[in-house]
């Protein structure tokens, strides 16, 4: 498919001509004569190039054919040719969705680097549809409950406008999955979502990861770094975990709130952006603010739109959908056929509480596909709970002690990257370990950060 071109033209020695250049140089090719043969064609085949004469005797033109290429949704790279060509020509080719314009008499030599610079186009543009598309299901919301079909509901309203969101729930329901399905509806889907964790940044580096530093402005500051709010100009920032934010950075995240400008660390001159805020918090701010750990006024700015996350024992009807789901991926994560849960196994699943909510179900999931030998899952092989979202023993099922400490590591890491919110470098220092020694671990054993998300 990647190495695969369409030459549409009226003239039998021009087709015959290319066709036989391309072929020499390894490319499988085939040859139409019209603007209705050409969208028959492409409709049956995906082609990674297309040649396509702008004059194409009594049928359709090139450039209307171009048009309804891109009208069905037809993703091939398309050179347009033309034996007439000016530049109005070629604008409306390009503004049409062309990716060059080559006029003739043919260039042998020029149509060959512009077929392999169309070539490596495609690649590129499907192998970012797929990133997107593997990234979407990653971040995919499941489930069917009222809950969840409530939530989808308030997302939907919420996203095309550009009003601050702040996500409540406990840990591991999924609050970043919130405010990505946010982001991805909104206006600004086609700008980056940057993300912070408030817990996961020494609090001495909270305000310069937020707003930047200049040059010397303390020491270690060997050049000047933008912040995530500069970086987030046009897009959208992700505040976690807004409950562990410093009193000193959430008086500098007020008047960002309120002016949409601040100063980097070390700098006076002021730097304005246009960003959407969402944020997020497992505790409950109003008993905060009652202690004096976090502002008011802060609190008023960030929660213009509410939204509650349920616990996963709320919606347990959901756990089934779930399972399959995680099942689903991570079989193929680890290049295993799907496994078949029986009734009673999902009814074991179902009757738990599930303390560390999805997030807990997810782990769960994924230890049961690396421990199981075979298809099926019975109830008998759910792992124990003990009823406080700690790790279950694993099995003694291992062939080698390599085998068996590899599957206990994981384990452990995992669950310590849970308890951490995904922080690597408290998890590194909770169980004394280097930060550096546990990402290389990590790494080892096939775990991404974020992987207990």
């Amino acid at each position: 498919m990647q190495n695969t071109v369409l030459i549409v033209d009226d003239e039998p020695g021009i087709r015959n001509t290319l066709r036989s250049v391309l072929e020499d140089e390894g490319f499988r090719v085939k040859a139409v004569a019209s603007g209705e043969e050409c969208l028959a064609e492409a409709a049956a085949e995906e082609y990674a190039c297309i040649l396509l004469d702008i004059w194409l005797g009594d049928g359709i033109d090139g450039l209307d054919t171009l048009a309804r290429l891109k009208g069905l949704g037809v993703t091939s790279s398309v050179v347009m040719i033309s034996g007439h060509g000016n530049i109005e020509t070629a604008v409306r080719s390009t503004k049409l969705g062309a990716f060059d314009f080559i006029e003739k008499p043919l260039s042998l030599e020029r149509t060959l680097v512009t077929v392999k610079n169309a070539l490596r186009q495609f690649k590129l543009e499907t192998a970012n549809m797929r990133l997107r598309s593997e990234l979407a299901e990653q971040y995919v919301m499941v489930g069917e409950s009222v809950a969840m079909r409530a939530l989808r509901k308030q997302i939907a309203i919420v996203a095309p406008s550009d009003g601050r969101v702040l996500i409540s729930g406990e840990s591991g329901t999924g609050k970043e999955l919130v405010a990505r399905a946010i982001h991805s509806q909104s206006k600004r889907s086609n700008a980056p979502f940057i993300e912070i964790n408030s817990a996961a940044i020494p609090e001495e580096l909270v305000e310069s990861e937020l707003f930047g530093h200049a040059k010397g402005a303390f020491s270690g500051a060997a050049k000047a770094k933008k912040g995530k709010f500069e970086i987030a100009d046009g897009a959208t920032i992700f505040l976690d975990e807004i409950g562990d934010m410093s009193p000193r950075v959430q008086a500098k995240m007020l008047r960002v709130l309120e002016e949409q400008r601040f100063e980097p660390v070390g700098s006076n001159t002021p730097v304005s952006v246009d960003v959407r805020v969402i944020s997020a918090t497992n505790k409950p701010l109003d008993g905060l603010i009652e202690n004096g750990n976090f502002r008011s006024d802060l609190f008023y700015r960030l929660n213009v739109i509410p939204f509650q996350v349920p616990p996963l024992r709320e919606r347990s009807e959901d756990i089934p959908v779930l399972v399959e789901h995680f099942n689903q991926r991570f079989t193929a994560d680890y290049g295993k056929r799907p496994l078949h849960f029986s009734e009673g196994a999902v009814s074991r699943l179902a009757e738990h509480t599930w303390p560390g909510n999805v997030r807990e179900l997810k782990n769960m999931v994924e230890r049961i596909v690396i421990l199981t030998h075979g298809e099926n899952v019975d109830a008998d092989d759910i792992p124990p709970f003990d009823g406080s979202g700690e790790v279950p023993a694993i099995s003694f099922r291992f062939q080698t002690f390599k085998d068996a400490t590899d599957a206990y590591q994981r384990e452990f890491i995992l669950h310590k990257l849970a308890e951490f919110d995904g922080s690597v470098a408290r998890a590194a220092e909770s169980m004394g370990v280097d930060r550096s020694h546990l990402y290389r671990r990590m790494r080892n054993l096939g775990i991404k950060a974020g992987d207990n998300k």
